[in-house]
């Protein structure tokens, strides 16, 4: 146990006893106990393995290479169509937890599996990302802007193309797309 991540389980309300048997799953396993991303997470030889979080109406397990999981039990999540790595095992009851356990140890194992035989996950390239008109438009009028884009890492790339995506109306995404401008003439991320 990591001194460091006992806070968390200590704020997490209703979830409390869930993290905490979750919790002694992971570590039973033999992972590393760190705080990342605010988060208890596993680790392996210094590589992230599975991560505990909560939710309003569920805590889970997060796989960060899920993806390339075996699955026979059919529990592995997909939290968005975006998530390409990660899949969740979602929990709404310690109950739940405590009935899985070695369930719960064997995709951990699988996970562990999957992370000594060094598999990496095949992310999208930005270019398999669909850029809104109202962004290519700009693109194609604004050569600084498009030089700016260009520039920044594939990871602002794709926040701003999801971002831009998400709204379903054209008007949402042309104001979303003027707002940004200023920060990709910056070599800025969405978030930064």
């Amino acid at each position: 146990m990591n001194p460091k991540v006992d806070f968390y389980f200590n704020k997490a309300g209703k979830w409390q006893a869930a993290t905490e048997q979750m919790r002694a799953i992971a570590l039973d396993c033999g992972l590393t106990e760190e705080l990342k991303w605010g988060c208890p997470c596993y680790t392996y030889q210094q590589n992230n393995i599975v991560l505990i979080h909560v939710f309003k109406t569920y805590c889970a397990f997060l796989f960060f290479k899920g993806a390339l999981m075996s699955d026979p039990n059919h529990i592995l999540i997909q939290q968005t169509e975006n998530v390409q790595s990660a899949r969740q095992i979602r929990f709404t009851n310690v109950l739940d937890i405590v009935e899985m356990t070695a369930t719960l140890k064997n995709y951990i194992q699988k996970a562990i599996e999957v992370e000594k035989a060094g598999l990496k996950v095949a992310l999208k390239k930005t270019a398999d990302f669909t850029v809104p008109a109202e962004f290519q438009h700009k693109l194609d009028h604004i050569p600084d802007l498009k030089t700016a884009f260009e520039a920044l890492s594939p990871g602002r790339q794709r926040a701003y193309l999801f971002y831009f995506s998400q709204a379903k109306q054209s008007k949402t995404r042309e104001a979303r797309v003027e707002k940004c401008m200023p920060k990709i003439m910056d070599g800025k991320g969405l978030d930064d």
